[in-house]
């Protein structure tokens, strides 16, 4: 529609003033327009959770307004400041807590778990956390055996929070059921249920509110929905009355994203300013730099995502020596703190304008918000500078290999870099789509994960098998061509070496 008015404005070569009221009227038809079509949907719920799906509408009404109203890029480039000398802290000079305070502070803490993502990227069906990741564990089991393990080490009860979708609840509620056994006490809540845009006409596509027979419609509208949707739970109130302090908050897919009792301490027991909100940030390299930064601006410390970025200023944003850090999505914040910003009003996150073709040939917007975008919000806000290890996000089937294999060991929950690893840093692995990007696929071409404590670079393409026992050094590339196969042997040790062609080992 607004695009429509603005070619309209053109075409007639209005006045200025002009072309300014029009795009006003556009812009005040469009929200009355979608207040009056989101009326109509809030009709067509049950009445007994018409109260619920008004409140998560108000939260989508006002994204949409300032969709409306917001133009151009949220950050002027040339009024980024330098970052100044202690927005980010290193990791290394933070303090480690004694003993005798670690079970205090731990009973003050929340740890949130954005669950809202489905596995299919990855070829799989429901939530993304039910996928096996480590002997025969998925990202839940992990995640619980970790708090679990808290938990019982220092006698402590600290409770894991999942944030759902309406993807991925019903199976995830199902699941949570075969914790109950365990010392951890596990809370579910939903983040809001949005209505898909037309890209033509800005109303929703929906009809009505029956979202599990047309999901295509619906959307929860990233993890920026966090604070809203916590709060309308119940749940940070209930934790706020009970004592609790901060939460810590990471992708459910991040299996670095553990409870460090360095950071906690850094909160809980500094002598410096009160810090409300901690971003766990690291160093970028070449595979990071679309990963969203740190940056000051009107001498407040921010959130910068390559979506917010001018297009003509996209390849400083990527330089790695103005920008050196990137954000894990690792955040601490403080909850009575969030209380405040709510009841301020105060949240203001940047909107993400997430346009999507669905099957139907449909063009969509989806209006989105990212939950570290609220640091602006929030007192004291600082970076913390971690090591690499805290950021190992499993987002595809190469992730998967790095995680399954050698490079790692298991205690409590955690994943640990073997000490026999000469590097510190995670070998560079590509697998080609066509023939590893689904996990079923990807495990039925290994008879075993291969050792990979000495690798540093693995591409490999084509239909390529792996046997049991294989070793893989240095840089190995290995590519099968199209119409061709490649068995690499039971036992095989390949260093620095390039396969290629054709390599068949067949039984007789």
């Amino acid at each position: 529609m607004l695009e429509i008015g603005a070619d309209v404005v053109k075409g007639h070569a209005r006045s200025g003033s002009d072309s300014k009221a029009f795009i006003e009227a556009t812009k005040r038809d469009a929200l009355l327009l979608l207040e009056s079509e989101l009326g109509k949907l809030v009709d067509t719920a049950p009445p007994v959770q018409r109260e619920r799906v008004r409140k998560e509408f108000d939260g989508f009404t006002d994204l949409f307004k300032r969709f409306l109203e917001e133009t151009g890029p949220s950050v002027n480039w040339d009024k980024i400041e330098k970052l100044p000398p202690d927005a980010v802290r290193e990791y290394n000079d933070l303090e480690t807590p004694t003993a005798d305070i670690i079970h205090q502070m731990l009973n003050k803490l929340v740890v949130v778990k954005l669950n809202g993502g489905l596995g299919t990227s990855m070829g799989c069906y429901g939530p993304k956390s039910v996928i096996t990741v480590r002997n025969d564990l998925t990202f839940l089991d992990l995640t619980v055996q970790q708090i679990d393990y808290l938990n019982k080490t220092y006698k402590v009860n600290v409770p894991l929070v999942l944030m759902n979708s309406f993807n991925t609840n019903a199976d995830t509620e199902q699941v949570v059921r075969k914790y109950k056994n365990l010392n951890v006490e596990v809370h579910c809540f939903n983040q809001s249920c949005h209505p898909r845009i037309s890209k033509d006409s800005l109303m929703p596509i929906a009809k009505n509110l029956d979202v599990d027979h047309n999901l295509e419609s619906w959307y929860p509208p990233g993890h920026g929905d966090f604070y809203e949707s916590f709060n309308n739970s119940g749940l940070l109130s209930k934790f706020v009355k009970e004592g609790r302090d901060y939460c810590f908050i990471s992708n459910i897919d991040n299996l670095g994203a553990t409870v460090d009792l360095n950071i906690l301490n850094l909160l809980m027991n500094s002598s410096e300013k009160e810090h409300e909100f901690v971003m766990e940030v690291t160093d970028k390299t070449r595979a990071d730099v679309k990963g969203g930064t740190l940056i000051q601006y009107h001498n407040r410390l921010r959130l910068l995502e390559i979506a917010q970025v001018p297009k003509e200023h996209v390849e400083d944003f990527k330089s790695v020596k103005a920008f050196k850090f990137f954000n894990t999505n690792n955040l601490w914040v403080k909850l009575p703190a969030i209380q405040r910003v709510l009841e301020q009003n105060a949240l203001h996150l940047e909107i993400i304008v997430n346009g999507k073709s669905l099957e139907s040939g449909v063009n969509v917007i989806q209006l989105e918000t990212a939950v570290g975008a609220a640091m602006k919000c929030f007192k004291g806000a600082i970076g913390v500078n971690v090591p690499r290890s805290r950021f190992l996000p499993v987002k595809k089937t190469s992730d998967l290999l790095l995680v399954m294999s050698n490079l790692y060991s298991l205690k409590g929950g955690s994943l640990r870099m073997s000490p026999q690893r000469m590097f510190p840093t995670t070998p560079l692995v590509k697998l080609g789509d066509n023939h590893f990007s689904k996990v079923r696929e990807f495990l039925q071409r290994f008879s075993n994960i291969p050792d990979l404590l000495d690798l540093d670079h693995l591409t490999v393409s084509g239909d390529v098998t792996f046997g049991r026992g294989v070793s893989l050094k240095g840089t190995v590339i290995i590519i099968a061509n199209h119409g061709d196969r490649i068995d690499i042997p039971s036992g095989a040790i390949l260093e620095n070496k390039i396969v290629s062609g054709n390599m068949r080992i067949l039984d007789h």
